[in-house]
């Protein structure tokens, strides 16, 4: 079968494509998908992301290679294979990212990225809960919910302590400006998620012009010389081929986008040899320049009830599972990262450098491979996190052979610079301040972890190195700019070097944005529709 565009992955963006692009009648879609349906209860349950934590039929279940920054430790990366991608497994939370990000973005050669540029199709891709503003949009596909009114009254003391330090109160992260500690907004509409597949996927599946072909493993790109011509992938076991007519785009994620153009022969040209594939373009930044948010919290006994008195015992799950089913409201309706903020770690630094993540359950006794927040502890608690909005450290992904069914090779270097370590204690000690407040100090029976014994800057050190995790926001494998030596699309997402494909999803961004990453993946795809289609002014250069 021929098509116009081949869409590969129907994750946050690939979503956002097969819709954008058929909206009117003059091309045909084929969208394929490794994954099956996201109609699961587990999936448009918002809490029900502890579930698919864990859930090989609808996750990656990456695991890193040992990484010497964390004590040789391994990270596990989930990402969602599965209608929706990431966006039908992850906590929901809705941030954009500071105005300052997109600003970089087009200093780093990404022309026509900057903030003004990327405003418009941020309102456009979104629906607020509280309606169009000057920052917001009102009309979008996407929903975006201010659930703060249902949130743990143990937050308000996080926001008195905050303030209490001088940090302002800000309730929309999402608005003028991203500094201050307040509720998190969620992808969520009546008490389910809203996934991009639902916003998306869902109102364009009926049209003549869109093809959704799920259970589909992408293994390579066809090519005629250095043209793009189709896909091969696995379907129940066989080898089956489609060609585009105009274009092949890849939205596969961080990691499977390199991977696949690696296994396809575009990236580093030793790598590719070294694993006997053929060299179709030597584009050393294929599954470079990775950027991934680290985070470590602190945990603590509490004085007053918190989500752990509701949830740990089994009559309290019964009650949040009845109210959920019959009302869509209670904790399963809502994600355990309510309230947060953006700050600066040390009064030096120009823009806040630090996200904080405060959820009013804690899971320090639950067993391996449970997702926390399914298995609470059985007594009240709460934690405060941290996560730096722009580390300097720099990972890879890699093939470990030409098998597309491998999983590649995933290095985070994690806290490989000074920067990044001098941040991290910085944020721990914040955390420390924010916990010494009154406001937090009349509610904290004890800090349980890392406990009081962790005070000198060698002592944060060890403790993030040793517990720190993954914030699950894995970006710039293929990073847009200009350089064929540090970048692998130019500005208007096409490859360098090569013709008819496109990369359109998070691994494009030149930097990671401060926060949750899947916002500007949906805003990145809904601007690129309007450069595929030419209405938007971009400097595609001459890479193809």
């Amino acid at each position: 079968m021929k098509y116009d565009y081949i869409v590969v992955g129907a994750g946050s963006a690939g979503c956002v494509l097969a819709n954008r692009l058929t909206e009117h009648d003059n091309c045909s879609v084929l969208l394929l998908e490794a994954g099956g349906t996201d109609r699961r209860f587990w999936i448009q349950t918002p809490i029900g992301y502890g579930k698919t934590f864990y859930d090989q039929s609808v996750n990656w279940m990456y695991m890193t290679d040992p990484d010497p920054g964390i004590n040789g430790q391994q990270s596990y990366w989930p990402r969602g294979t599965v209608i929706g991608g990431s966006s039908s497994i992850n906590a929901m939370v809705f941030i954009r990212g500071q105005h300052a990000d997109f600003d970089d973005w087009e200093r780093a050669g990404a022309d026509g990225w900057g903030w003004e540029h990327v405003l418009p199709y941020f309102k456009k891709m979104e629906t607020f809960e509280h309606g169009e503003n000057e920052w917001r949009g009102g009309s979008g596909p996407l929903h975006v919910s201010d659930p703060s009114r249902n949130y743990h009254p143990v937050c308000e003391h996080f926001y008195l302590a905050a303030e209490q330090m001088g940090i302002p109160k800000n309730p929309d992260f999402n608005g003028i400006d991203q500094e201050g500690v307040g509720p998190y907004q969620l992808t969520t509409k009546h008490g389910v998620r809203f996934s991009a597949a639902k916003a998306y996927l869902r109102p364009a599946t009926n049209r003549s012009n869109l093809t959704i072909s799920k259970q589909c493993h992408a293994s390579r790109l066809l090519f005629d010389g250095n043209t793009v011509t189709g896909v091969e992938y696995f379907r129940d076991g066989k080898i089956e081929h489609a060609h585009a007519n105009r274009e092949v785009i890849l939205s596969c994620g961080a990691i499977n986008t390199p991977q696949l153009l690696q296994l396809s022969g575009i990236g580093p040209g030793g790598l590719l040899q070294q694993h006997g594939i053929p060299v179709v373009s030597d584009l050393p930044a294929v599954g470079q320049n990775m950027q991934e948010h680290l985070s470590v919290s602190h945990y603590y006994r509490s004085r007053v009830p918190t989500l752990n008195n509701q949830l740990a015992p089994w009559w309290g799950k019964l009650l949040a599972g009845m109210n959920y089913v019959l009302t869509r409201r209670g904790p399963l309706s809502l994600s355990v990262n309510q309230a947060g903020g953006f700050v600066r770690s040390s009064p030096q630094r120009p823009r806040p450098n630090i996200q904080l993540y405060f959820c009013p359950v804690t899971y320090t006794t639950a067993p391996p491979h449970v997702r926390p927040l399914i298995k609470p502890d059985s007594f009240a608690g709460f934690l405060n996190g941290v996560s730096q909005c722009r580390p300097t450290s720099r990972g890879s992904v890699e093939i470990r052979s030409g098998d597309p069914l491998q999983h590649p090779s995933i290095k985070p270097n994690y806290l490989s610079t000074e920067y990044d370590i001098t941040e991290m204690v910085e944020a721990s000690r914040l955390l420390r301040e924010i916990a010494s407040m009154p406001a937090l100090q009349s509610v904290i029976q004890e800090e349980t972890v890392p406990g009081p014994d962790v005070q000198t800057d060698e002592d944060f050190v060890n403790d993030v190195r040793q517990r720190c995790t993954t914030v699950f926001h894995p970006s710039c494998t293929c990073r847009m700019g200009k350089s064929l030596s540090d970048s692998v699309v130019d500005p208007g997402l096409k490859v360098h070097g090569v013709n008819a494909l496109r990369v359109i999803d998070a691994s494009v961004f030149p930097n990671v944005t401060s926060g949750n990453t899947n916002a500007p993946t949906i805003m990145v795809a809904e601007k690129a529709a309007d450069i595929i289609r030419g209405k938007s002014q971009c400097n595609s250069g001459s890479s193809s």
